[in-house]
């Protein structure tokens, strides 16, 4: 199919152009990751459940990750989008203070 068109009334060539269709920009909502920061006072065995419980961690993984926080003071327990990060950190400090731990979580933007 041809651009140019022919009107009746005259022998001058029309040309349109070909309509381009914007694409909504539509981006990838930005990421956040879960930490939870060391401290001299939680049981390992509290750390251990809390990931467990409310990260869904297998004991294996959730034991390495605690003594990962024990060791280098804190460890990322997930990535997530803002609002889920943000809730995790929450419960996590809710948990932990309604067990009177000083246990923290903190969502930083990656």
């Amino acid at each position: 199919m041809s651009n140019v068109r022919r009107t009746v009334k005259s022998r001058v060539p029309v040309v349109r152009q070909p309509v381009k269709k914007e694409r909504q920009g539509l981006q990838r909502p930005s990421l956040y990751r879960v930490v939870l920061l060391n401290d001299d006072y939680t049981p390992m065995d509290f750390v251990v459940n809390v990931l467990e419980s409310l990260f869904g961690m297998p004991r294996e993984q959730a034991v390495r990750t605690m003594l990962m926080v024990h060791t280098q003071g804190q460890a990322s327990v997930g990535t997530f989008t803002k609002d889920v990060a943000e809730t995790k950190a929450a419960q996590v400090n809710r948990f932990a203070a309604s067990c009177e731990h000083p246990l923290l979580a903190a969502s930083l933007k990656i």
